[in-house]
């Protein structure tokens, strides 16, 4: 049980400790899941859209976090 409370617990830091990149992977996923669904996108590209995009969002957190640490 301690295990499960520690899993939560560091799941729970990791999407509070960076709202604007969790929000912002969530957003893509949901996007892409509707696009893919709705028949817009083929499941290949929805893969390759998904996997840009995070990475995209991904290199967005980190520019944004080093200028708020820079500008301290």
């Amino acid at each position: 049980m301690n295990f499960l409370h520690e899993a939560v617990g560091a799941l729970f830091k990791m999407f509070v400790g960076d709202a604007w990149l969790a929000v912002g992977i969530v957003a893509v996923v949901s996007l892409t899941g509707l696009l893919t669904k709705s028949g817009a996108l083929s499941p290949l590209f929805a893969g390759a859209v998904l996997f840009l995009c995070c990475i995209a969002v991904l290199v967005a957190s980190v520019v944004l976090s080093g200028r708020r640490i820079r500008a301290r």
